[in-house]
Parts: C-alpha cells; sequence; structure tokens
C-alpha cells in the first residue's frame, strides 16, 4: 500500500505490478497500481452530496488501474555522496502511460533524487525539496 501524494483524487494505492521487472520498487521507479481509496474533496464530497467541481477533481476512482511513479520509500537509500535518506512512508505520483502526471500539483515533499529521471516533465518545480 503506497500513500498517493498528488491532486489526482486517489489517496491510498496498491502495488500491482512494477514494470522494471525487479523485486521491489525504488524510488523513480514505474509501478501499476490500483486505486483503493478515493480523496475526498471539499464539504460536498460526502455521501448524498455530490458537486460539479468535485466531480472534476477526482480524475481517478476506486479500482482504476493506472501507472504511477514511486516518490518515496522506507526502504534506506545510499546516495553517492555518502548520505542516506529514509522516509516515513511509501508514496506515489499516477501518471499516464504517456508519463505525465494525472495531478496539477503534489500534496507533500519529494525528495531532490527526483531530478535525474526523464519521466518528470510535469514536476520540475516539486522536485526541488529534499
Amino acid at each position: 500500500m503506497l500513500n498517493c501524494i498528488d491532486n489526482s483524487g486517489a489517496s491510498i494505492v496498491e502495488c500491482v505490478a512494477n514494470l522494471r521487472m525487479k523485486r521491489h520498487a525504488k524510488i523513480g521507479d514505474r509501478i501499476i497500481v490500483v486505486v483503493q481509496k478515493q480523496r475526498n474533496f471539499g464539504e460536498g464530497s460526502g455521501p448524498g452530496g455530490s458537486s460539479a467541481s468535485t466531480a472534476a477533481a477526482n480524475k481517478v476512482r476506486r479500482g482504476d488501474i493506472r501507472h504511477a511513479v514511486v516518490v518515496r520509500t522506507r526502504k534506506k537509500l545510499q546516495r553517492k555522496d555518502g548520505m542516506v535518506v529514509r522516509f516515513d512512508d511509501n508514496a506515489c505520483v499516477l501518471i499516464n502511460k504517456a508519463g505525465e502526471p494525472l495531478g496539477t500539483r503534489l500534496t507533500s515533499e519529494s525528495p531532490f533524487i527526483l531530478s535525474r529521471y526523464t519521466w518528470k516533465t510535469g514536476l520540475s518545480g516539486a522536485c526541488e525539496s529534499g
């Protein structure tokens, strides 16, 4: 289970496949996920109340199969300068098959190491922290 840190509408996703054909996904790897929990936007998004803006904000629904990129892992990652980086949770960003992010902004920080990867076209402003 991973947290989804963009505003695409997913809150928690589950990894079903790693496109890199390795055993575990690392930071920057593309994975295939299934949306397990949908994020609620605003007051009208609860049961019984729905609005047009809420429907437009949720680009994904529960049960959707999407591509994603891992941006944070609990597993320790050692950088070339010797620094060891470890995060509190596993997190990802949903992308389409072309590699462009579904959301327009990230809701939390992502590591600086993501600036090395080629899929970062829409995340260039978000890759400066860490």
